[in-house]
């Protein structure tokens, strides 16, 4: 009796040929969703708490639920490399990490964007996310990139996830901050179970 074929998880499936320093470093870069998953979200719900960054979470599980949707429904074939690399079981378009680090970057570009809008750009803090958008955005590019360049995906379905991934990202923030401003919020204001300091805090750790 023969063993059933293997699968890999796709999201760490990551191969590069040997000797290609190039293919070594975009293959790390390609890793970059699952270090942000892991080590920021994580971390952020463990020390922080903040609504923000689970409404963050959520839009990016969102996005990559309507991938994976997208992807059955369409059903194309990865090039033709898929067979080096064992994955031709899998379909490729449109790309999911392109996809992942584009909404990312958009996501977080427009908070960051309301934020300086509220404290008028007067914010350290707020002026230094600038730089992490940049990194985002050059993450989001590479990420783009190493997956053309290590076989896994044609331009086209790079491209696909990318603006799937801007689209999802500009409308799940506008849809999560309506949720936020005007159901939830208004709910707290009008709570009497709070008292005022308590009212301000929450105001305070919502503000994007």
């Amino acid at each position: 009796m023969s063993n059933p074929p293997l699968k890999a998880v796709s999201l760490t499936h990551v191969r590069y040929e040997k000797g290609d320093q190039l293919g070594h470093f975009l293959a790390w870069v390609s890793l970059v969703p699952i270090f942000i998953t892991f080590g920021g979200f994580v971390s952020h719900f463990v020390f922080r708490r903040e609504l923000q960054g689970m409404f963050f979470a959520l839009g990016i599980l969102v996005s990559q639920f309507i991938n994976e949707f997208v992807k059955s429904s369409v059903q194309q074939a990865r090039p033709e490399t898929c067979a080096l690399l064992e994955i031709c079981d899998s379909h490729g378009w449109p790309s999911s990490h392109a996809q992942y680090m584009f909404f990312f970057a958009m996501y977080f570009t427009l908070l960051s964007v309301r934020k300086a809008a509220i404290s008028g750009g007067k914010n350290s803090a707020s002026n230094s996310k600038w730089i992490l958008e940049l990194v985002a955005w050059a993450l989001a590019l590479l990420t783009l990139y190493s997956r053309v360049y290590l076989g896994y995906h044609t331009v086209a379905q790079v491209f696909a996830g990318a603006f799937l991934g801007i689209f999802l990202g500009a409308f799940l923030n506008m849809i999560m901050r309506e949720l936020r401003e005007k159901m939830w919020l208004p709910r707290l204001i009008s709570s009497a179970l709070q008292p005022p300091e308590i009212m301000q805090l929450i105001l305070q750790k919502l503000k994007w």
